[in-house]
């Protein structure tokens, strides 16, 4: 395909918070007709980079060009006017109102007596959905809509409103295979109508499956843009870290040995049934399903924040009622949630808190003090293990990257000393290099003999790293696979529900 005028063209564009530069001279251009990616690990300057295009910030120096005419964005208002729209990770809606409010909100269509026209605007709606293809209608509650819908509510606003350039950020964190699948085919339609997209997002094969061409950043600074065809993955991961990463997946061979933990036929109401399964010492157990499955359900019945109401749970061949999060602690298990932002860190305190948290019982005075000193040198010991990039254990939480955070968290479980440490999706939202991180962090510890429960919405992280699989569907484990076994076909048909031959 032969390409014309960029609808947006960037230029030399740099902005700098306090004495910090988020981005240096990166130059970037979207066209009509055109997928774009835009790559980098956390802290590359992808986010800054999609708020001056929505007119959230403004660039310190270069220069936006749109249809060729230089422009200064001062609000998201004006770039809207320009038919830019952003659309984030999470919806922005307003869950009490319908669709059609949502999308008309603050241009409704008036009639004669300037009263809102509200047969004509939902007729509009519902024939702008019709384009799209999904199944809810103008009138659907946007509170009962699934994540994805309103993914989609959002791109029909976009659309609504004559967006020529639409910027998605991250826009599949929270879908399930099925359902970014569907939202790709609409990505594809509004490119064939003319759309200019930029697409971010950490997930390389979804880059590869949609992207036409590919823009990476590296420390806030232009590294390349290129039509995808011509970039590999590997190629990518060194132009996003700056160095080779050997392997995403470093797994190293363990000793597996004797049962620690053992679930017998354990059920929870509407939430999952009849689950039995062991993990071994030194072993890492993959919990693999669409999103709904009933996986983090488990693992937090494991970890008592609820309660199995029937079934049995067994600690080195011992029967044990788990009935709190302290419990399961005593017991020696440890749980990292999957929303590590409000459940897993306090991000107000420093990196030294966060990390002695769970033991600040153990580590006080008789006087109920915390002995700072030990908590210092415990807090040290961890940062340096799990390699935590930051100015020191001093340093707030909230200021570092997902990576970063994410081995706060797995360091701060870690002080307990756990036999068990079940993992719910420990490398979401985090860039390639500190995946690869996060995975030799999770394979030393599973050398050392931690029974490990891995549980992954990306397959190709549990296929890699699990010496056997569990698939659960609707609540129930519907197959169970070795590692040579475990194969991506074998694992998504067993996710939904149909039977493996020979299994």
């Amino acid at each position: 395909m032969t390409l014309s005028q960029p609808l947006i063209e960037l230029h030399g564009i740099t902005k700098q918070f306090g004495g910090a530069h988020a981005l240096r001279g990166v130059q970037l251009a979207l066209y009509a007709h055109e997928v774009h990616a835009l790559a980098g690990e956390n802290g590359a300057g992808k986010s800054t980079l999609v708020k001056i295009l929505g007119g959230v910030h403004a660039p310190d120096a270069g220069e936006m060009l749109v249809d060729g005419q230089p422009v200064a964005l001062h609000s998201p208002n004006q770039a809207q006017r320009l038919g830019i729209a952003v659309i984030h990770q999470h919806p922005t809606l307003f869950p009490d109102l319908d669709v059609a409010e949502n999308i008309y909100m603050g241009h409704h269509p008036v009639g004669r007596l300037r009263q809102v026209d509200w047969k004509r605007m939902y007729t509009r709606v519902d024939n702008l959905l019709a384009t799209l293809g999904v199944q809810f209608t103008a009138r659907t509650p946007v509170r009962s809509l699934p994540v994805a819908d309103q993914q989609l509510v959002e791109i029909a606003k976009a659309l609504n409103a004559q967006t020529r350039v639409l910027v998605m950020d991250e826009p599949t964190a929270a879908l399930s295979p099925r359902e970014v699948h569907e939202l790709f085919a609409i990505v594809r339609r509004l490119r064939e109508q003319g759309v200019a997209i930029l697409f971010v997002s950490h997930r390389l094969e979804e880059v590869f499956e949609l992207a036409d061409r590919i823009t990476i950043l590296r420390d806030g600074n232009f590294v390349i843009s290129a039509p995808a065809k011509e970039i590999t993955p590997e190629v990518m991961i060194r132009h996003m870290v700056g160095r080779e990463i050997e392997t995403l997946f470093p797994k190293q061979a363990t000793t597996i040995g004797a049962a620690m933990l053992s679930v017998n036929n354990l059920s929870r109401a509407g939430e999952f049934r009849d689950i039995s399964f062991e993990v071994h010492q030194g072993e890492i157990l993959g919990l693999a399903g669409l999103i709904g499955a009933g996986r983090t359900e488990v693992a937090q019945a494991l970890f008592g924040i609820t309660r199995p109401e029937s079934g049995e749970i067994r600690l080195n061949g011992k029967p044990v009622k788990i009935d709190s999060p302290a419990k399961a602690m005593q017991l020696g298990i440890a749980y990292v949630p999957e929303d590590r932002l409000s459940q897993g860190l306090v991000l107000e305190f420093p990196i030294r808190s966060n990390i002695t948290s769970p033991i600040w019982q153990k580590i006080s005075t008789w006087f109920g003090l915390l002995d700072f000193a030990y908590e210092r040198r415990l807090a040290q010991d961890f940062f340096q293990r799990l390699s935590i990039h930051a100015q020191g254990i001093n340093q707030q939480t909230q200021s570092l990257s997902g990576g970063n955070q994410q081995k706060v968290v797995l360091a701060k479980w870690l002080t307990t000393r756990p036999k068990i440490l079940i993992l719910d999706e420990p490398t979401r939202g985090v860039d390639i290099g500190a995946k690869a991180e996060v995975h030799r962090i999770v394979s030393d510890l599973a050398a050392e003999g931690i029974a490990i429960i891995l549980i992954s919405s990306e397959l190709p992280e549990v296929l890699a790293m699990a010496d056997r699989v569990l698939v659960l569907h609707e609540g129930r484990i519907t197959a169970e696979f070795d590692h040579a076994a475990a194969t991506q076909e074998n694992v998504m048909t067993a996710a939904t529900g149909q039977v493996i031959h020979g299994n």
